[in-house]
């Protein structure tokens, strides 16, 4: 079965894709890893841009043997899994790029990398974690997954979270769009605070051939707030390519 690599976001962690892996593992060889300092892995070191956790993740893969995969990130890890791109591209099927930009600074967050940084510090990892990932959720108290992931997010590391803040404001992936060649799918949420219409709109304009599935009264969290129909689109993507329009 063809690997899927599942790549989570800023304080996520695997146990994020439970419901893509039951549905996936029987058609995939389904891969979701833990970056350092987040999930399971929040006793490793924290990696300070995007591209050390673009190298660490296509370590793991080959040390798994993987050479042909594809592959699915979601916000951090959307511009991660595009630093894969740009070092790993070959051995890249098919992309997708799930709530996320190519830029790491972004306009109309619902707050600023440098705000998130200095409330990070001065109320702690975990109330940090349940404040950001409650921003994921268009109804976050009336969404069941909201407490699981909040739970996840808690792991992540004090120093993870100052890491990844840096990683994300020091990035800048825009360059790479037109030399993406892995057919590509682009996913947004109509109600994410974090990206933007226009942080999406750039990926689909500017990746050749890119595909794109709006999905309307949800956030930054598709995958945990519309579960089936995220599930339903990744799976019609990997399977055949005449669902989405091209721009």
């Amino acid at each position: 079965m063809k690997p899927l690599v599942l790549v989570h976001g800023f304080m996520g962690g695997s146990a994020q894709w439970k419901a893509q892996i039951a549905a996936f593992s029987g058609t995939h060889n389904v891969i979701a890893v833990d970056l350092p300092g987040f999930g399971a892995n929040n006793h490793l070191p924290a990696l300070h841009s995007i591209g050390a956790f673009a190298d660490w993740i296509v370590g793991e893969l080959r040390q798994m043997g993987i050479e042909r995969y594809h592959l699915l990130g979601h916000s951090m890890g959307g511009m991660i899994v595009q630093e894969m791109v740009r070092i790993d591209q070959r051995h890249i099927e098919r992309l997708v790029l799930y709530g996320t930009g190519a830029i790491g600074v972004l306009p109309g967050r619902f707050e600023t990398i440098e705000q998130s940084k200095a409330r990070a510090k001065a109320d702690g990892a975990k109330a940090t974690a349940r404040r950001i990932s409650a921003t994921w959720f268009a109804d976050p108290e009336n969404t069941p997954a909201y407490e699981a992931c909040a739970t996840i997010a808690e792991q992540a590391s004090p120093e993870a979270i100052q890491a990844g803040l840096d990683a994300m404001q020091g990035w800048h992936g825009a360059d790479l769009l037109k030399h993406i060649q892995p057919k590509t799918l682009v996913i947004w949420g109509d109600g994410d605070r974090t990206y933007t219409w226009q942080q999406t709109r750039q990926l689909w304009n500017e990746i050749p051939g890119a595909r794109l599935a709006v999905v309307p009264n949800c956030a930054h969290a598709v995958h945990l707030e519309m579960t089936d129909v995220f599930n339903l689109i990744v799976a019609d993507f990997l399977s055949r390519e005449t669902s989405f329009r091209s721009p």
